[in-house]
């Protein structure tokens, strides 16, 4: 039984290892995904693009928008990462590439909670409105501060900038173990099954 499992695994991989990740973790991880990847060129738009009118109050409240849901989700995501461990990375993946890959995940995830409430407190203290998709007003979370609202903006945008990059490298490293070393792990993110170690 053990030999047959062993096989059909792929040798060393184990069944945690081929499992991948569950539905509920590779719904936050894209749903995740796509809001970031939307909010960054947004936020790039409406700080680099002059006299957007209209236009750049709907960019400035959609990118506040998004940064409120990235921040529950994120919050709700790493909460259940806690109780639901990621599956283990490749026995035969280098020391250093294992440390470099748990300090990019955990690195995004702090991030992705830390960036939205930077936003939210640098937009507070200019005291521009955060209407959550037109529904409802989200409250300030500091006192007026113009002088500090600018500051936190810096900030906000330098983290930005490091979001960017860890998305990068989170980006190709995934695609290195696909198309490169051409082993699973992507596709325990795309289908929940890391199949057999390394493809044919």
């Amino acid at each position: 039984m053990r030999a047959a499992l062993s096989i059909r695994l792929g040798g060393n991989m184990t069944a945690a290892q081929a499992q991948g990740y569950s539905p509920v973790a590779r719904t936050f991880h894209w749903v995740t995904a796509a809001l970031v990847l939307t909010t960054l060129p947004i936020g790039v738009t409406m700080v680099n693009v002059p006299n957007l009118g209209s236009t750049g109050d709907t960019l400035f409240h959609l990118h506040r928008s998004i940064g409120v849901t990235v921040l529950v989700i994120a919050a709700l995501r790493l909460l259940y990462r806690l109780r639901h461990p990621a599956p283990p990375l490749p026995a035969e993946m280098p020391a250093w590439q294992q440390m470099a890959a748990h300090a990019t995940h955990w690195g995004l995830y702090a991030l992705l909670i830390v960036q939205p409430i930077l936003g939210w407190i640098a937009t507070s203290a200019y005291r521009a409105p955060v209407l959550y998709f037109w529904l409802f007003e989200v409250p300030p979370i500091w006192k007026e501060d113009r002088v500090f609202s600018e500051a936190m903006f810096r900030v906000h945008m330098t983290a930005g900038i490091f979001i960017a990059l860890l998305i990068c490298v989170h980006i190709a490293a995934a695609l290195y173990h696909h198309f490169i070393i051409r082993d699973r792990v992507l596709m325990g993110m795309v289908s929940g099954w890391s199949g057999a170690g390394r493809t044919s």
